[in-house]
């Protein structure tokens, strides 16, 4: 991960290589005058999920679980270190938004006596649109990130991370069988693309 203060060639020289990590799995699983993208895509933690679904509802939901517990942990670094408020007010938003979608998905796993993690190899769920996730090792980097690095550092890994959310939502809305969790997973890629529009911006301004 580039250590250089942010300008416009770290941007076209770092995301490119970031999203190209092979990076490793845990578990298969905007500025603030934007709204859309800090908003929950899901509804209230205690919804419940219709009924209907099949076995690429539940990995998916196992999958997103470990996935936005991971960008919980980076955007709260991100909230605290930034040096700018448009990133710190983007990652608190994002981590408090995960959060309650975390309880919304587990809450919809518990209904369905499905458990919220599996252990799984990653490769075992490539059908199921398991794809390379942000590791322990890569937020192990970025939290020993300091200065003018951070936030290049974070941006770059946040866009790929979220990139990854995205691919995960595509494969749920054309292969889930639980129509709330697709309708979920829909508005996940509307919010995830919005948040890396946002992210791409901060990298080039």
């Amino acid at each position: 991960m580039s250590r250089r203060p942010l300008h416009r060639p770290l941007h076209r020289a770092v995301l490119p290589a970031v999203l190209a990590l092979p990076l490793m799995l845990t578990a298969c699983g905007g500025g603030p005058e934007r709204h859309a993208s800090t908003e929950p895509a899901s509804a209230a933690s205690d919804a419940p999920a219709s009924s209907g679904y099949n076995d690429h509802d539940v990995m998916f939901l196992q999958m997103m679980i470990a996935h936005h517990r991971q960008g919980v942990e980076m955007a709260k670094v991100a909230a605290d270190r930034a040096k700018r408020a448009e990133v710190r007010n983007l990652a608190a938003a994002v981590a408090a938004t995960q959060t309650e979608e975390v309880k919304t998905m587990t809450s919809w796993l518990r209904t369905w006596s499905k458990p919220a993690t599996t252990d799984h190899a990653p490769g075992s769920h490539a059908e199921h649109g398991g794809l390379p996730a942000t590791g322990p090792k890569e937020i192990s980097t970025l939290k020993r990130t300091t200065g003018a690095a951070f936030e290049p550092a974070f941006l770059n890994l946040f866009v790929a991370h979220q990139h990854n959310a995205v691919k995960m939502a595509e494969e749920e809305a054309s292969k889930g069988g639980d129509e709330d969790a697709k309708a979920f997973a829909e508005r996940v890629k509307e919010s995830r693309t919005d948040q890396i529009r946002q992210m791409l911006g901060m990298l080039n301004s």
